[in-house]
């Protein structure tokens, strides 16, 4: 249970008979008291309190003092101090029984830049059009001025898989980071090499579509738009099957005819070197319509309103460009919040009939106003609250 420091277990006496009676000693840790910083200002010290697990009468461990130190240091680190040392003193607190209190000492140290970003083993792409891919992470030159060149870790490994997205659009499938490595050019910057395996180039091979009755295979092979021979590239593949920005994919095409049971599943069945044959395997199921039309979140707006720019009803056909339609509209209104805007189909297969729950969150639209002022001898002030 980690409540105590050492345990100890001892017989006090045997007998009689076969009876043994037994004394356990216990210590209890430490609890804490309070804790202080030094070397932080005022406003960081209330930033590093919402970042650690520390409070009064918590149980003082080891484990505690290392993941203090790693959060404190983390807290750091993402903003670029990369060099953060802390010290946890522990002191006891002879005003309450059986605790301590932690001093915690913070040099945070200078602010570590990145001057330079550099690779190894790329020649598809060049240094300079590399670390423009990268969002985050950025070395200190004349075009980044208005970027900071902090290094963050979590930050970096996003960053390194948009480089191998980047290879993956022009059919370098098997590209690979061998390694990287962050280096001390100084005592304010860091470098950072990057080693790539490029790999061969794909293509796609043949595809073929199985499952499919409700759309011919020359109909879904236009509105896929990938020929034989084109430059292999699973982002784009990815967009025209499931999800492009146009709705023109293979998915919406399905969906916004009643087929939301669809489902697509696309199977690389043969890679001949270069190119990448695949098997679309359709399974159609049968058209779903809408049964139950659900609004949550709103207590100010009267269903009605909302329900007037809603363009799925019951009894509909299931389309999912209809319930993008009314996102939008619903948008329009004014006082919905479009980014916490949710929608949630609830489907029963069994009855190919689906509900469909929005759930939106209202803005405020209350407004305060205030004017006032001094003339002949007397102070005038109104206020309007609506």
């Amino acid at each position: 249970e980690k409540l105590f420091s050492d345990i100890g277990i001892y017989v006090e006496k045997t007998g009689p008979g076969d009876n043994i009676f037994l004394r356990i000693e216990l210590t209890g840790r430490k609890r804490l008291s309070k804790f202080k910083f030094t070397g932080l200002s005022n406003n960081k010290v209330k930033k590093v309190k919402d970042e650690i697990d520390l409070y009064k009468g918590k149980i003082i461990t080891e484990n505690l003092k290392i993941s203090t130190k790693k959060a404190i240091r983390g807290y750091f680190n993402d903003k670029g101090y990369l060099r953060t040392k802390v010290e946890i003193v522990q002191k006891p607190d002879t005003s309450v029984k059986n605790s301590d209190y932690f001093i915690i000492n913070v040099d945070k140290g200078e602010r570590i830049k990145m001057k330079e970003i550099t690779f190894e083993g790329n020649t598809e792409f060049s240094d300079g059009k590399l670390r423009r891919t990268m969002k985050d992470t950025k070395n200190q030159s004349l075009l980044n001025i208005f970027s900071r060149s902090k290094f963050n870790r979590t930050a970096f490994e996003r960053d390194k898989k948009l480089i191998l997205d980047k290879y993956h659009e022009v059919g370098m499938r098997d590209v690979e980071i061998v390694k990287d490595s962050i280096y001390d050019i100084d005592e304010k910057h860091i470098g950072i090499k990057i080693w790539i395996d490029e790999g061969p180039r794909y293509y796609f091979g043949n595809i073929t579509w199985l499952g499919n009755s409700k759309f011919r295979s020359g109909q879904l092979d236009t509105l896929l738009g990938i020929k034989p021979g084109d430059v292999y590239n699973k982002k784009l593949l990815e967009e025209r099957l499931f999800a492009s920005q146009d709705g023109s994919d293979i998915s919406s095409l399905y969906m916004d005819r009643g087929h939301l049971f669809f489902n697509l599943n696309p199977v690389e069945v043969q890679v001949r070197g270069d190119p990448i044959d695949f098997e679309m395997r359709i399974t159609e199921w049968k058209k779903a319509y809408i049964k139950n039309v659900i609004i949550k979140g709103n207590s100010k707006t009267n269903d009605r309103i909302i329900l007037r720019e809603v363009r799925t009803k019951p009894g509909d056909l299931f389309s999912r460009s209809d319930i993008i339609r009314t996102q939008r509209e619903l948008a329009n209104l004014g006082y919905l919040d479009p980014e916490q805007f949710q929608v949630n189909p609830i489907p029963n297969p069994q009855e190919g009939t689906v509900d469909i729950e929005y759930t939106v969150a209202e803005k405020s639209a209350d407004q305060i106003e205030l004017s006032g002022g001094f003339g002949a001898g007397r102070l005038v002030g109104t206020l309007g609250l609506s």
